[in-house]
Formats: C-alpha cells, sequence, structure tokens
C-alpha cells in the first residue's frame, strides 16, 4: 500500500486495488513520509472505509485534529458493539461516534454537563445497546483517565441504535419519543402494562411498528374481514384503547398504524388484561 495524502503523524491516506479511498491509521505511521511511499505495514493498526464520500470528508476532517486515542477507544467500543449485539453497524458510526466522545470529553472538561433528557427510555428500550455505553464509559476512562457521566451511556447507546437502524440521529430520537408515548398512554390506562415482562413485550413490538411509520410505506396486504370485524367486536375496549395511541401518534407524529397493525397490537393487549385480570 502507498501513502497518497499524509493527514498527521499517525494518519494517512490510501487507495486499495479498485482506487477507492482508505484512511489507514498508525502511531506514527505518517511521521517523516511522503506521498508515493510504501505504508510500513507493521504500524498499521486500523483501516477505515467510508463509502459515504461526504462522510469520509468530514472524517478526515475529524482525524486531523483529534489525539489517537479517542480515535483508538472508539473503534474499540465499535468492534466490541458489534460483537456483543451481533448487529451490521452502519460504517458512518466511526464518524458520528468518534465525533460524539471528542465532544463529550471536551464538554467534560470544561465542566459543561449536559443530561440526556431519553436517559431512562433509552435504558428501558435498548437495554443491550445502553450496557454497551456503559462498557464505552469505562474504555474511555481507561484509556483517557476522564470519567464522563452515566447519562453518556445512554447518548453512546442511541447513536448505536442508529448505525443499527442506518437512520439520521434525529429521527432515532424522534422513534425513542414515540414509543415513550405511546407506553404511557398504555401503562395509564392498563398498570399490568409496567409488569417489566409485559412492558418488554410491548416495547419490542412499538419499536418494529414505529420503525415501519417513520420510514416505510404501509404493506398492501388483504385484509381479513371477518376475523378484524370479530376482533373489534370482542376486544372492543382494548380496540378503543389502541386506536386512542393511534389517533395520539398521529395527531403529534403525522403517521399511523394499518388496520392489521391496530389489530395485532389489540390482541397483545388483551392477552395481557387477561393475564392480571386488569
Amino acid at each position: 500500500m502507498e501513502i497518497e495524502k499524509i493527514i498527521n503523524n499517525n494518519i494517512v491516506l490510501s487507495m486499495d486495488e479498485y482506487g477507492n479511498e482508505l484512511i489507514v491509521m498508525g502511531r506514527g505511521l505518517g511521521f517523516g513520509r511522503k506521498a508515493g511511499q510504501e505504508l510500513d505495514e507493521d504500524r498499521i493498526e486500523k483501516i477505515f472505509r467510508l463509502d459515504n464520500k461526504d462522510s469520509m470528508e468530514r472524517f478526515k476532517e475529524l482525524l486531523k485534529k483529534l489525539p489517537i486515542e479517542y480515535i483508538r477507544v472508539s473503534d474499540e467500543i465499535i468492534s466490541y458493539a458489534k460483537e456483543t449485539l451481533g448487529k451490521e453497524l452502519n460504517e458512518n458510526v466511526y464518524l458520528t461516534l468518534t465525533d460524539h466522545i471528542s465532544f463529550a470529553i471536551d464538554r467534560h472538561k470544561e465542566g459543561l454537563l449536559c443530561s440526556n433528557t431519553l436517559f431512562e427510555e433509552i435504558r428501558m428500550f435498548y437495554p443491550n445497546e445502553y450496557t454497551v455505553g456503559c462498557y464505552a464509559l469505562y474504555l474511555i476512562e481507561k484509556k483517557t483517565g476522564i470519567r464522563l457521566m452515566e447519562d453518556e451511556a445512554a447518548s453512546i447507546a442511541l447513536h448505536l441504535v442508529n448505525a443499527e437502524l442506518d437512520s439520521a440521529i434525529s429521527t432515532t430520537c424522534t422513534l425513542t419519543q414515540m414509543i415513550r408515548d405511546m407506553m404511557q398512554i398504555m401503562e395509564d390506562e392498563i398498570p399490568a402494562c409496567r409488569r417489566a415482562s409485559h412492558r418488554d413485550r410491548l416495547v419490542i413490538n412499538f419499536k418494529h411498528l414505529v420503525y415501519r411509520m417513520m420510514t416505510e410505506a404501509p404493506a398492501n396486504g388483504k385484509e381479513d374481514r371477518v376475523f378484524f370485524d370479530f376482533i373489534r367486536e370482542y376486544c372492543s375496549q382494548e380496540y378503543a384503547l389502541v386506536c386512542r395511541v393511534d389517533a395520539f401518534i398521529r395527531e403529534k407524529y403525522d403517521c399511523s398504524m394499518t388496520e392489521e397493525e391496530r389489530i395485532y397490537l389489540t390482541l397483545n393487549v388483551k392477552r395481557i388484561k387477561d393475564l392480571y385480570g386488569a
């Protein structure tokens, strides 16, 4: 591999065999070197490849000014997340998470401590990602000596969820707020929904439902009219509650469920009420 451009002493640009740009990281990899020289492969620690050109340019600009320790810890967190969660993460997470960690550390040094308003929701709705976020705080402290607030575990978790869904961070925040609002309506009406097992079941249903409503057009499935009519009559109270939830998110978030989704959610609510006599 040849050096195309020196970013700093630890970061250089190179090309793969197809002419795609690569960011190559390693301690002293660019020190005293020039474009056109062969890379010292023994010094290579990490090779980054971002297919989005705009993200690649932003990542290069970010790497110019960051200590290598920040980049290393971000990479280690992402590697741990991939292994622990067992999910593919959009490669833009290298940009977004590295940038967030750098910003969080800078804020901490300046004494600017900010709370995450969605902390409780993130911890409840995305427990696996939140656990990775807690481990990330340990890694950051180990590598930099700085212990960030616990709220940062939730913020890191949200970046991971964003990378899983391949969506903008603002969309992921809205998804989380929608789930919180839907759960609140359910819990106010049916206290049994606060029980951990049923809460988790509803959260899973809401996560899939909300993601569909925010990112995909409704499927044009064939309505089972007889079955749907039966559920609407037999589970009239539960169906009415689901319709209230649907009306709320339609007004606040400008999206809604399909009739099939309302029926499916009605059956889940009916099951919870029957189990606990709610």
